[in-house]
Parts: structure tokens; C-alpha cells; sequence
């Protein structure tokens, strides 16, 4: 079963992500390391197609090229991409921040710094441990920055007389159909407010239900949100699921 966690954006609204498992963590790493190495290698073929291999050649290859790839690929990618490498993006994870902010420069070189001892010199024994025992899915350079991976396509899931109820689009009307240009991860978002307003009442939760009904209005064009916020969220993830199913 997969793991979950709460993360409060900033502007305080409680979200909750699928955490990335350690088999979509441990296969993205094996697609980096295959760049990685095909990176090295190639390099390392036009240098001899160049006929580079004296020894000047093979010392400026080494410390110039294929040990900085080697290094060095993983951090540059998740700073200059979100969060994400190459096999990052091909599992569909990302690095994300426990306290909901954008993580820092700092954060992504403090995983990087404890990746070396967590993943390489350790055979990855000590990182796949700290995964899977860890309640957050954090290794050791996650909890020192404060930071886990999480799935970016998590399930956009409704009970089952929700469905039942609106099995085709012959059998169901939507009265939003703007609603289809709407973004998966905003309709994520309106789920779990409507989740969160559901399970605590509370003023929070219901001033974060009226501020997301007034930008999914804005989103659709309308003059304004309906009177009854909580009917008008559910109108929408209803024809969310009935259009882009």
C-alpha cells in the first residue's frame, strides 16, 4: 500500500501527495546512472575518435569531463529542474519540501553531499533503509534538508456511488465544461480541500474552501462562485472525471 503525507503550501492549504516508493525511487536512480555512464562513454569515444589519449588528454577527460558528469549531474538537474532528473521525470517524482516552500539551492546540495555516503559507499543499503522505514520516505540527506520525494500523478480518486452515479457522459450532464482545460494537480487541489473542509470544520479549512471556489471560478470565467462553495467543488470534480475519462 502506498504511502501518503500532508504538505501545507504556503498560502496554508493542506495537501496531501503520494510519496514516491523506493522501487520508483530505485528505478530512477538506475535510469540516471544508465545517462550517466552513456554520458562518460560517449565523451570517451570522440576523444579517441579524435585521437585525444595521450596522457594530457586522458587527464583533462577524466577531470574535466567524466568525473563532473559523474558528480555532478545529479544536483545540477534537480536545481535547474525542479526538483527532477531525467529519471525523475521519466517516474514521475519529484523533490519536494516538508514545509510546502520552494526547496533552496542549500537543500539540494545537503542531499547531494549525503547521497555519496547513503548510495554510493554503502551500495545504497543505508538510503533503502531510511526509505523504507522512514514514516516521510526520507534518507538521511532528506530529514537534514527537510525534504522527501513524492509521486507528481497520484490517483484522482472518488467514492464508488460517485462513479456509480455518473457512469458515461450519455447518462451525465456537466454543467462546467471549461472545466476540461483545468489542470490534473488543480483538480488535486480541490479534492483535498474539499477533503480537509469535510474531515475539520474549521475556519482555516473553510476560508482555504471559499479561496479555491473563487480561483476555480476565475479559472471558468465565471462572474462569481456559486453561494454554496462545497456543491459547486463537487460539480466540478464530478465533471472533471466525466470529461477527461
Amino acid at each position: 500500500m502506498s504511502q501518503s503525507i500532508e504538505i501545507v503550501t504556503t498560502q496554508n492549504v493542506p495537501i496531501v501527495y503520494e510519496l514516491a516508493g523506493l522501487r520508483d525511487r530505485a528505478l530512477a536512480f538506475l535510469l540516471d546512472s544508465l545517462i550517466i555512464w552513456g554520458g562518460i562513454l560517449v565523451f570517451g569515444l570522440l576523444f579517441l575518435a579524435a585521437g585525444l589519449w595521450d596522457e594530457d588528454s586522458v587527464i583533462f577527460y577524466w577531470f574535466f569531463i567524466a568525473i563532473p558528469i559523474f558528480f555532478f549531474y545529479t544536483p545540477l538537474m534537480e536545481i535547474l529542474n525542479d526538483g527532477q532528473t531525467v529519471g525523475k521525470m521519466a517516474l514521475r517524482i519529484k523533490v519536494v519540501k516538508l514545509n510546502g516552500r520552494e526547496v533552496s539551492l542549500g537543500d539540494y546540495l545537503m542531499r547531494w553531499v549525503f547521497r555519496s555516503i547513503e548510495i554510493y559507499f554503502c551500495a545504497g543499503s543505508i538510503a533503502s533503509m531510511m526509505v523504507s522505514s522512514s514514516d516521510k520516505g526520507q534518507r538521511l540527506g532528506d530529514l537534514l534538508a527537510n525534504t522527501t520525494v513524492i509521486r507528481l500523478q497520484p490517483r484522482l480518486n472518488m467514492t464508488m456511488s460517485d462513479l456509480q452515479r455518473i457512469n458515461t457522459k450519455e447518462n451525465y450532464q456537466p454543467r462546467f465544461p471549461e472545466v476540461r482545460k483545468v489542470s490534473e494537480e488543480d483538480m488535486l487541489l480541490v479534492k483535498h480541500v474539499l477533503e480537509r473542509f469535510q474531515k475539520f470544520s474549521n475556519n482555516a479549512h473553510k476560508q482555504a474552501l471559499i479561496e479555491t471556489a473563487e480561483a476555480m471560478a476565475r479559472q471558468l470565467h465565471l462572474d462569481k462562485a456559486p453561494n454554496n462553495k462545497v456543491e459547486f467543488l463537487k460539480v466540478l470534480l464530478r465533471d472533471y472525471i466525466v470529461l477527461t475519462r
